[in-house]
C-alpha cells in the first residue's frame, strides 16, 4: 500500500541500538512531534537510539538536531539513518553527552530514556531547555510519572501526559522564572 503523499516517511535501520517506532514510548514520542510545531527550532535528542526522534524533527524542519547518546552503537545508527534520509550534515551533530557541555539551550529536549536517569539527569538537562522551551520525557512507567514529574518541577511546568498501556510521556514546559536555589 503506497503511503499518505502527504505522509513523511523515514527509511530506518535501527542496527543495534534502541528505537524503532514500534515501542509504546517511541510512539508516543513521535505523537507529540506530528502535533506540535518544530519547524526551525533547535533540538536535542538525548538517549538517541537510532536516531528515529531527532531525524523524525529534522524531518519536520527543525532547524537544528543534537542527538546524544552513551551507547557507540546508537551514535553509529543515528549516523547511518541521517545518511539513509538524505538529512543535511550541517543540521546534525551526534555525539556523547560531553558534546552538549557549555552547550547553547535548546527549544525542544526529547528524552526517551528510564525514569531512573530522568530523575538523575534532571538538574543537568533542565539546563539545556530554553526559557518557553518544551521537554519532552518518555521511557517511563505510569507508576513512575509523579517522582520523575517532581524531579523536573523546579524548572518546568507540567503540561500533560500521554498514556500507551503501562508507558507514558511527560510533556513539560520550560518555566521563564529561574529555578530555585
Amino acid at each position: 500500500e503506497a503511503p499518505d503523499p502527504g505522509a513523511i516517511v523515514m527509511h530506518l535501520d535501527p542496527g543495534l541500538a534502541f528505537g524503532t517506532g514500534t515501542h509504546q514510548t517511541t510512539a508516543l514520542c513521535l505523537e507529540w512531534l506530528a502535533t506540535h510545531t518544530v519547524a526551525q527550532r533547535d533540538v536535542i535528542d538525548y538517549g538517541c537510539g537510532s536516531g528515529i526522534l531527532g531525524l523524525a524533527a529534522l524531518l519536520l524542519g527543525a532547524a537544528r538536531v543534537r542527538a546524544v547518546d552513551i551507547d557507540p552503537q546508537a551514535l553509529t545508527a543515528t549516523h547511518d539513518n541521517a545518511g539513509r534520509n538524505g538529512i543535511d550534515p550541517a543540521r546534525l551533530v551526534v555525539g556523547e553527552p560531553a558534546l552538549l557541555a557549555g552547550a547553547e539551550a535548546a527549544d525542544l529536549l526529547l528524552a526517551n530514556i528510564l525514569a531512573g536517569p530522568l530523575i538523575e539527569l534532571a538538574p543537568r538537562l533542565a539546563a539545556l531547555v530554553a526559557p518557553g522551551g518544551h521537554a519532552i520525557l518518555s521511557g517511563v512507567l505510569a507508576t513512575q510519572a509523579e517522582a520523575v514529574r517532581a524531579a523536573w518541577l523546579p524548572w518546568f511546568t507540567h503540561v500533560g501526559t500521554a498514556q500507551r498501556d503501562e508507558w507514558c510521556r511527560i510533556d513539560l514546559l520550560r518555566s521563564e522564572r529561574p529555578a530555585p536555589c
